[in-house]
């Protein structure tokens, strides 16, 4: 995922000309790329161990550490392939971009938060961004693809009675891989994905969160080098449509148990396989607040104005809860959760990101639109989107 140089000043972009005392990012000195390798060995370090701790034969086994190493082949050569289609696409439009920076999260989610490249300046023409923002998910999926194909094809089917094991969220794309590759599945059975199918399975929910088109993700390069300026009020549109799809996703979870006749028995858990969303809600808003200081920006009366730290202080209360009414579905847990959830929405419509705001406001380039060309790979990138999504990317 790149993200832009916090510079706010009007220098010209990296891809026009520069003057005699400023030379060309091609000619520049080359940086050291010392701590990109030691972040991407970690990386691989915090990947393989995590994958080890996710398999259930248990650390003591060998086979565990080598269903290990196929999950982080399958994770990180997704991850290379993403970050390499950035890096090549802004050299070659003499983007100053650094080598991708791996962030290792050992023991929590797949073992990494992937990777961010580093670029200085502006892009000078909405082209230009498109490649650098299309090209990293585009190379992802096409090993994504392929490794999923296969990985499939080599998974075991298992009873849904005694399986233990949690149910992975589904896409467009994954069933169309699943129907056309993957074996035959009896009724009552499920597959239980293979390491490697699990690594580009979470290869693509990964991909799929880049393509969310908000602010400097992926999808938020896409859709404004499509839309231009009007972008911005796409980006705010779609973040708040992510606080609202948690409580469609609740909401039509408990009308099926209703219709089945269970009532609120699994209520706990709709709510907690639901909040991935709620926590992206505030995550991207994060992300937002973050990016708009780093750039410099100094904001006006109608900026949102709650502290990062209030805002991760009010997700991980939210979370707690969540987790809480997981395991005890008792009505006052419910009763408080929903009081702070009140509360929290309260204080977007007050302070945050419910008024009108410029946190995922896109850093201008050129105004000249897209070839036809172009603007198809744009359409086919965000469709992307549409094909990865996952309504309930995991239940527990």
């Amino acid at each position: 995922m790149p993200s832009s140089h916090p510079d706010s000043s009007d220098s010209p972009p990296p891809s026009r000309e520069h003057s005699d005392s400023e030379p060309p990012a091609a000619m520049e000195a080359p940086r050291s790329i010392r701590l990109n390798v030691v972040l991407f060995a970690l990386t691989i370090v915090s990947v393989v161990f995590t994958g080890a701790m996710l398999d259930p034969l248990g650390l003591k086994s060998p086979t565990t550490w080598l269903h290990a190493l196929q999950y982080a082949g399958a994770l990180l050569g997704i991850l290379v392939a993403h970050e390499s289609g950035h890096y090549i696409a802004a050299r070659i439009h003499n983007v100053d971009a650094s080598p991708p920076f791996f962030i290792p999260l050992p023991l929590l989610g797949f073992g990494t938060m992937g990777a961010v490249i580093r670029m200085r300046g502006r892009i000078a023409t909405r082209a230009a961004l498109l490649d650098i923002g299309a090209s990293g998910p585009l190379c992802g999926l096409v090993v994504a693809f392929p490794l999923y194909t296969w990985g499939v094809r080599h998974s075991e089917i298992i009873s849904l009675d005694s399986s233990e094991y949690g149910q992975l969220g589904t896409s467009l794309a994954v069933r169309a891989i699943e129907h056309f590759f993957g074996p035959t599945v009896p009724g009552g059975s499920d597959i239980l994905l293979s390491p490697v199918a699990f690594g580009a399975w979470a290869g693509m929910l990964v991909t799929m969160i880049n393509l969310l088109p908000v602010g400097q993700l992926d999808g938020g390069h896409v859709a404004y080098a499509l839309f231009g300026p009007q972008q911005d009020k796409f980006a705010r549109t779609f973040h708040r449509a992510l606080l609202a799809f948690f409580f469609v996703s609740v909401l039509g979870w408990v009308v099926r148990d209703f219709r089945a006749g269970e009532g609120f028995k699994h209520f706990g858990e709709h709510v907690g396989d639901s909040m991935f969303w709620l926590a992206w809600y505030q995550v991207l808003a994060i992300l937002g607040t973050v990016t708009r200081k780093g750039q410099g920006e100094r904001g006006d009366d109608d900026e949102p104005r709650l502290p990062i730290f209030t805002r991760i202080v009010m997700l991980a209360g939210l979370v707690t809860l969540s987790s809480i009414g997981r395991t005890d579905n008792k009505p006052i847990v419910w009763i408080g959760f929903f009081i702070s959830l009140a509360f929290v929405i309260a204080m977007e419509v007050r302070a945050g990101t419910l008024r009108t705001h410029k946190l995922f406001d896109h850093p201008p380039t050129g105004n000249e639109k897209l070839g036809i060309g172009r603007a198809a790979i744009a359409v086919v990138t965000l469709l992307m989107f549409i094909a990865l999504f996952m309504p309930t990317p995991m239940s527990l």
